[in-house]
């Protein structure tokens, strides 16, 4: 028994020495308020900023957009007969002599002028902007000390958060950075594979081979193709996105890795907002080191905003203690019911990387579908930050730019209505609140509702006025608001004005089936949707 509890002692002893050696090793974590655990984090307050803003744009930009094959691309890439796999043979050859790291080098950007999109995203109504820092391909997109393999050393040879960061600034929109890398880990463990058939048959591929001497003489000579894919590892046991039984554990030095390169982006750009694209925060519950980050990232937006915390973090597929610490995000979903804490939709207008298929078979998100999911989201206590796709050379195309337009027209009609306003009494009435569409995960759930009619209303408050959003103009001419019916509990006072933005005044009566408005024959303010402001 003595001779265990002595090896028990070791071990721990030893754990510790490793454990100060590795926290000797990171950046210097910010101190203050806020420590890196969840009863600490839970003092978290949303701030009023982020309630107001309702509507964020998203650049979810990066190497992966350079071959316009869609999300994913530098895991598909490596998996024999798939979409990805295909267009790499045809555009580039076989993934075990042009890897993903050749991909980078592929991507220029040549074409890329951030500030005329920030420009044109605040026109549209962007009340803040999200670049990417980087993704699964685990390549950062800034000046980054402890990833070689970054933006400025390759590809563009440019720091492209700084730039964004510099036009965002300009522009008065707070700046938000996506941080995808931290499943690098399993996510790339495609690439150690090998084709089962055809002539290369066998032939590892490029990410389990290649290494460091081998790039002599080659445009990647003096950088460690291993620092890229991290896949001198065992390969998980059936992949999964949550760090579960059987999954690979990253090494202690991974973790230190991701916790500096997270940390240096924050000290260099000083975010507003900072999205995890993980289950909850970083490696969480298998190690802390998500909650360091964001401890670090708290006390430091403290220090810099005179004693108050303006930032918000986002995680996904929180439980409802993880939600009194950092925002919960919605990937490409709606919750069916209002939320008591501010959250957000994370959506996009086609695939989350550029994908040449949605612009030539029309697969893009309408302007009218993103604006009734943005009411709907607003409805519900929410924001929604919407991903326009950038081509590799940093641009987007035309049908992306007519369908801004088109938001933007709806806006400059209607954004009273959305801005700065808070949930009503319920968030709506209609068809479409009477079925309970489930989350999918992370999410997921959207375009599975069936389509909004003229019943559909969504409900918002500001100063006193109560904005009912109608989502189809009905046939008739007229909105009826049951939730308004006289007699009815939710609204006690007297309606004595309604407008209809874009209109003007408008004749109605409460009866007891509901609000009546008769709205204007030839006055149609838009196609998309209609507010009417009632006081």
């Amino acid at each position: 028994m003595i001779q265990n509890k002595l090896r028990s002692l070791t071990v721990t002893m030893a754990a510790l020495a490793c454990s100060a050696t590795s926290f000797a090793q990171r950046e210097p974590a910010e101190q203050g308020k806020f420590s890196p655990t969840w009863e600490s984090l839970s003092q978290y307050e949303t701030p009023e900023w982020f309630r107001d803003a309702k509507f964020g744009i998203w650049a979810h930009w990066g190497p992966q957009c350079q071959p316009e094959t869609g999300d994913w691309y530098a895991r598909g890439m490596y998996e024999e007969g798939g979409r990805a796999y295909k267009a790499h043979l045809e555009k580039y050859g076989h993934p075990s002599e042009f890897g993903f790291k050749d991909v980078i080098n592929e991507w220029k950007a040549d074409k890329w002028d951030p500030e005329k999109l920030v420009a044109l995203y605040k026109r549209v109504g962007a009340q803040y902007f999200f670049a990417m820092g980087n993704h699964h391909d685990n390549m950062d997109l800034w000046d980054s000390k402890y990833q070689k393999w970054n933006s400025v050393n390759m590809g563009p040879k440019r720091d492209i958060l700084a730039e964004w960061e510099k036009a965002a600034r300009k522009f008065g929109l707070p700046f938000g950075v996506s941080i995808h890398s931290s499943h690098a880990w399993t996510w790339y463990e495609t690439a150690q594979g090998a084709d089962k058939a055809g002539s290369h048959a066998g032939i590892s591929y490029d990410a389990r081979v290649v290494t460091k001497e081998d790039g002599k003489g080659k445009w990647w000579e003096g950088y460690d193709p291993q620092e890229l894919y991290v896949q001198k590892h065992s390969i998980s046991h059936g992949w999964t996105w949550d760090w579960a039984e059987g999954t690979s554990v990253p090494s202690q030095e991974y973790y230190d890795n991701f916790f500096n390169r997270t940390v240096d982006m924050i000290n260099r750009y000083n975010p507003d907002l900072v999205y995890f694209d993980d289950s909850v925060l970083p490696f969480w519950p298998i190690d802390n080191t998500g909650l360091d980050v964001v401890a670090h990232y708290y006390n430091r937006n403290m220090r810099l905003h005179d004693g108050k915390l303006s930032a918000v973090v986002f995680g996904k597929k929180l439980q409802d203690k993880h939600k009194e610490a950092i925002v919960w995000d919605v990937e490409k979903g709606v919750p069916s019911e209002g939320q008591a804490k501010p959250w957000q939709t994370c959506t996009c207008l086609g695939n989350w990387h550029y994908d040449r298929s949605c612009y030539v078979d029309n697969w893009y998100k309408s302007a009218k579908t993103v604006v009734q999911m943005l009411v709907d989201i607003v409805s519900k206590n929410g924001n929604m930050l919407l991903s326009v796709p950038v081509k590799g050379n940093g641009t987007i195309d035309d049908k992306e730019e007519k369908i801004l337009e088109d938001i933007a027209a709806w806006m400059d009609v209607n954004k009273e209505g959305i801005f700065g306003t808070r949930p009503w009494a319920v968030y709506g009435e209609g068809p479409s609140t009477e079925t309970v569409i489930p989350l999918d995960g992370p999410g997921f759930n959207e375009s599975k509702n069936a389509p909004y009619t003229s019943a559909d209303i969504r409900f918002v408050e500001k100063n006193g006025a109560i904005y009912a959003h109608v989502l189809e103009w009905p046939a008739d001419g007229k909105v009826v608001i049951k939730s308004l019916a006289a007699g009815n509990p939710l609204y006690k006072g007297k309606i004595k004005k309604v407008e209809l933005l874009g209109a003007g005044k408008v004749s109605h009566r409460r009866t007891s089936d509901g609000l009546v408005v008769n709205l204007p024959a030839n006055k149609k303010p838009n196609d998309i949707s209609l507010v009417l402001k009632i006081r």
